[in-house]
């Protein structure tokens, strides 16, 4: 999983920021060596079978994005609840987004809309602890803990730390999110935080001469490890100190830098979010099995339409050009893009031009993956308040993501009272999709 801080931060109505989010929703696998994290997490892949080489590109609108000012712009309802901002036309007969997203409209029949999506949790912290994990969490916004490890520390578990031929963490944070860590699967399974000590890690920091010195102690450990007639032990330390050099010195530190893309990618890419997404992509293209970026200051109480004509120029440039690229290589079965938040917003236009907290109808889009892309899924009822058809819960989506990195939905592990614990317990993937 892969998060992405930018340098503003966001504060939404309870005063949190998304930096505050970070420390208090998150447990960071700092404190551990590389060689260390790589061999606590490769015990996941040895038990397993063999996982599938797909990727999620999970984009999270903090704050509460309003769903239908981005994809139910519902103009058929009276003006209180129509969308503020009108529609823009897209590809699809008859489909149209908010008004602000006139690039995104040009690649939607490489989406799937969902006009469904709902939960019960209206609170920006439960909210977020239900749709990073599929529970809900009453007592989050109260100061509580995460119950439970996000998608991204599932992935991690299941697959081991780093993929196999890239040294590419699993898991990797550009930003932050709340309740994005792994729970009671432990710090072996938080995520890899290239804004951290583990991504200074890997900018190699010593001398030429050190770094040769220490591949003479790796080259000695080998023979020491003959010598001692394939000591388990001496075996476990040459091969995680091996893969801790293959992750500094190889190619997965070179694709968190974006500065080798063609020059007309950068630039249909965009800065800000657009630079992380491009990111994203090659992170995926390296072996990352998880990578969520982050784009917070969608809490939107009051002049809504203003705050979107701000906020939605770099995500409308950013994703359009994501999905676009993707497409052109070839990457559409392999990587899931999903864009959300933690609710939608308020159906009818408060007294301040805003919209507030609404859990009961949410935003939710989704692109690749090997999905079947090009349509909407469910509707809303009309003043988009609550799902007209049957409701696609957290869980679904939690599922249909399983679907994708080939994750066993029945699997299960130990929680921190000694018991199994199913990780999915009634979600199954989104029909049209699958």
């Amino acid at each position: 999983m892969l998060q992405v801080l930018f340098n503003r931060n966001y504060r939404d109505c309870e005063g949190t920021t998304r930096r505050e989010f970070l420390k208090v929703g998150t447990l960071g696998a700092g404190a551990l060596s590389l060689p260390q994290l790589l061999a606590a997490r490769a015990e996941a892949k040895a038990a397993g079978k063999a996982v599938k080489d797909t990727s999620v590109v999970w984009v999270w609108l903090g704050g509460g994005p309003t769903h239908i000012e981005t994809f139910d712009p519902k103009m058929s309802a009276p003006a209180e609840y129509r969308s503020i901002t009108g529609e823009v036309g897209t590809k699809l007969p008859g489909i149209t987004l908010g008004g602000t997203f006139p690039k995104l409209a040009s690649v939607v029949d490489k989406m799937a809309l969902v006009r469904s999506f709902a939960h019960t949790n209206s609170g920006h912290g439960g909210g977020t602890h239900f749709v990073m994990t599929g529970y809900d969490n009453r007592l989050i916004d109260n100061g509580g803990l995460p119950t439970r490890p996000s998608l991204g520390s599932i992935a991690a578990r299941v697959r081991g730390a780093n993929h196999h031929e890239t040294g590419m963490p699993t898991y990797v944070r550009l930003g932050g999110i709340a309740a994005d860590g792994p729970s009671f699967l432990g710090p072996a399974y938080a995520p890899f935080d290239p804004a951290g000590q583990a991504r200074r890690n890997m900018d190699l920091a010593v001398s030429d001469s050190r770094l040769q010195d220490r591949r003479e102690l790796l080259d000695g450990l080998d023979r020491l490890r003959r010598r001692a007639d394939h000591d388990a032990l001496m075996e476990g330390l040459n091969r995680f100190e091996q893969q801790a050099f293959d992750l500094v010195l190889g190619n997965a530190a070179k694709a968190f830098d974006t500065k080798g893309e063609d020059p007309h990618v950068v630039e249909r890419y965009g800065k800000g979010l657009g630079e992380q997404l491009l990111r994203a992509r090659r992170l995926c293209e390296a072996g990352c099995g998880f990578v969520t970026v982050s784009y917070g200051g969608w809490d939107m109480h009051g002049q809504i339409k203003q705050a979107l004509e701000r906020r939605s120029p770099e995500l409308d440039r950013g994703l359009a050009a994501f999905v676009d690229d993707v497409d052109s290589r070839g990457l559409s079965d392999k990587i899931l893009l999903v864009v959300t938040g933690e609710f939608g917003r308020t159906p009818k236009i408060n007294r301040n031009a805003g919209r507030d907290h609404w859990a009961p109808l949410s935003t939710l889009a989704l692109a690749g993956g090997g999905l079947r892309m090009g349509q909407v899924i469910g509707q809303s009822a009309s003043k988009a308040d609550v799902p007209q058809t049957t409701p696609i819960r957290p869980q679904d989506l939690m599922a249909t993501v399983f679907h994708v990195l080939g994750i066993e939905p029945k699997i299960q592990f130990v929680n921190q009272a000694g018991r199994p614990v199913s990780m999915l317990e009634s979600g199954a993937p989104i029909d049209e999709l699958v």
